[in-house]
């Protein structure tokens, strides 16, 4: 079942965004020598899809949901275009969240909901890897949300996903000088290892 308030949200956000292709999470883009040569992969709350036709380029088969129907048309337009396989699917993930031992690969950037996290690591298979960004309580520009419960807290990101071996964890707030590196966000990428999460 579909919310179909939020959906309506997102489908106005959407139907106001440009046409053209989307950039992939940057938590993606930097790490993807991580990635394996052939598997399935999802990316969770696609938006556009940047994530998605990333991953489909380098010849994973993907699948990307979002609850937002603009969203998805936007991202199956730009799939044809590139001549890309992309399953889409509209769907409420907190309703539907994915099911254990499905993927290889999921993306996850700039969405966050506390009650899905054990599901997106039951959903990855034995050695999967998870790529996640979202915003970070500690900002220092005025991206992202302004409500605080969308934002992580200090280390929170490494707290909801600890089943996961973590290969790469960055969280830099307002350290030194801010006018470099990832601010405002919490990257991870974490695997899961052996038989799954314990």
């Amino acid at each position: 079942m579909v919310d179909d308030a939020a959906r309506e949200k997102w489908d106005r956000r959407y139907a106001d965004k440009p046409a053209g292709s989307p950039e992939p999470a940057q938590v993606l883009l930097e790490h993807a020598y991580l990635l394996p040569k052939s598997g399935t992969a999802l990316e969770l709350a696609c938006g556009r899809g940047g994530s998605a036709l990333f991953l489909a380029r380098r010849g994973l088969l993907v699948q990307a949901w979002d609850i937002s129907r603009a969203a998805i048309e936007g991202l199956e337009l730009q799939a044809k275009t590139e001549g890309l396989e992309v399953e889409t699917s509209v769907r409420d993930v907190r309703e539907s969240p994915p099911p254990p031992d499905t993927f290889d690969v999921i993306c996850v950037s700039y969405y966050l909901e506390g009650s899905i996290v054990g599901p997106i690591i039951q959903a990855l298979k034995p050695r999967g890897l998870l790529f996640y960004q979202t915003f970070i309580h500690e900002k220092v520009t005025d991206l992202g949300p302004s409500n605080p419960s969308y934002r992580l807290g200090p280390n929170e990101l490494l707290e909801l996903f600890a089943p996961l071996h973590v290969l790469v964890y960055r969280e830099l707030g307002c350290v030194g000088d801010t006018e470099q590196g990832v601010r405002d966000t919490a990257w991870l990428v974490g695997q899961r290892r052996g038989g799954g999460p314990s």
